[in-house]
């Protein structure tokens, strides 16, 4: 453990799939983050994003992306939550995952966000960042339901979705970017999952639930889980 995470324990944490690396963002970092949002998330004036921030100008951007880095940091807490994970292919930044919970103690519901470099799009990656935070939620933090949503015209997202179980829970309108749109909202518990046939390694755990208030011995995977 760094002696970063000894003092901010998220930092420990380490999510590895087959093709990836997932692990919260440090300052260090953040440039890369910049740069794989500035080289195109999705098509223009098509934001998937119910507020467009990948379509702010280039100067405001990063100070956007950093902003918003540091205030989730500085807000956590065990009634509220959001690990903004980083994703990295072959040493290389792609996009963000993120899973977030309000008042998880008594709810036991994630939820999560995610974007992809437009470069990476198309090859799976999506889906196997997807399936790696519903395995830490359900499997490690003891998660009972994962929600995410998504523009009803996303049929990329929701194909996502799909592929994993989740299962649709409604729609609703919403301004999304200044527009309106229906948003289907998606959601997967234990039971209807389809699990990926890889084991997702998970390092820097207990300390990350000890931090966030999350009850270790419920939230241990069994061996073999």
């Amino acid at each position: 453990m760094t002696e970063l995470a000894r003092i901010w324990p998220p930092f420990g944490l380490t999510l590895t799939t087959p093709r990836m690396v997932l692990r919260p963002i440090r300052d260090e970092e953040i440039p890369a983050a910049v740069q794989a949002a500035l080289s195109g998330i999705h098509a223009p004036g098509r934001s998937p994003f119910s507020r467009p921030w990948a379509e702010a100008p280039a100067g405001e951007l990063g100070p956007n992306m950093a902003q918003w880095y540091w205030r989730c940091r500085g807000t956590m807490s065990p009634q509220e939550w959001t690990l903004l994970l980083g994703i990295w292919h072959e040493g290389d930044f792609i996009g963000c995952q993120d899973i977030e919970a309000r008042d998880f103690a008594t709810l036991r519901t994630v939820s999560t966000g995610s974007w992809l470099r437009q470069s990476m799009q198309g090859r799976g990656l999506g889906k196997e960042m997807r399936a790696a935070v519903a395995l830490y939620a359900f499997d490690w933090l003891g998660a009972e339901v994962a929600e995410s949503e998504a523009a009803a015209w996303n049929r990329q997202s929701l194909g996502v979705s799909r592929s994993l179980g989740y299962e649709l829970n409604g729609t609703t309108r919403v301004n999304w970017g200044g527009t309106l749109h229906e948003a289907q909202k998606v959601r997967l518990t234990p039971a209807v999952f389809n699990r990926p046939d890889w084991q997702l390694r998970v390092e820097g755990h207990e300390a990350t639930a000890k931090y966030l208030g999350i009850d270790l011995p419920s939230a241990t995977p069994s061996p073999g889980s």
